[in-house]
């Protein structure tokens, strides 16, 4: 049984180039997408190639602003039922959240709302219907580590 706001971190590869990417995915989504309601997927991507290091994650400065905007969308989910973010990928200069949600226009007024102290980000938003979950499959197949049992 998985708990509550569980997630996983792995590194896997880009597939363009080679690099590492490291992947944080959340594991407690069957209820979300056993509903059936949350097909829309929403990517979120921050390109920060201008500031990255050699190994392609971002300067420290970049990487404090990203877990700025990573906070604000954890706290303006808190007990909302706007959108659920499923993952986050990091590396080859890029940091993509990925959240599935019911309705681009919901999920505008969540983003508007979660970003709204923060300053002015260059975000790529892309968004399409997703109502089998492929990408989360994608991203569980390549990427998650079992949780340990609660035994162990």
């Amino acid at each position: 049984m998985s708990q509550k706001n569980d997630w996983w971190t792995s590194p896997t590869e880009n597939e363009a180039d080679g690099r590492t990417i490291i992947v944080t995915g959340r594991r407690d989504v069957d209820k979300f997408r056993d509903k059936g309601r949350y097909t829309i997927r929403v990517d979120l991507s921050y390109d920060y190639s201008d500031t990255e290091c050699a190994d392609g994650f971002p300067d420290d400065a970049t990487a404090r602003t990203l877990e700025e905007v990573t906070d604000a969308f954890h706290a303006a989910l808190k007990g909302k039922n706007a959108a659920i973010m499923t993952g986050i990928y990091t590396g080859a200069g890029m940091r993509t959240w990925v959240f599935y949600t019911f309705s681009t226009e919901v999920f505008t007024s969540f983003l508007n709302r979660a970003l709204a102290d923060l300053p002015l980000l260059p975000l790529r938003i892309y968004a399409e219907n997703d109502p089998t979950w492929a990408e989360y499959c994608e991203m569980k197949e390549i990427s998650e580590i079992e949780a340990p049992d609660a035994d162990e």
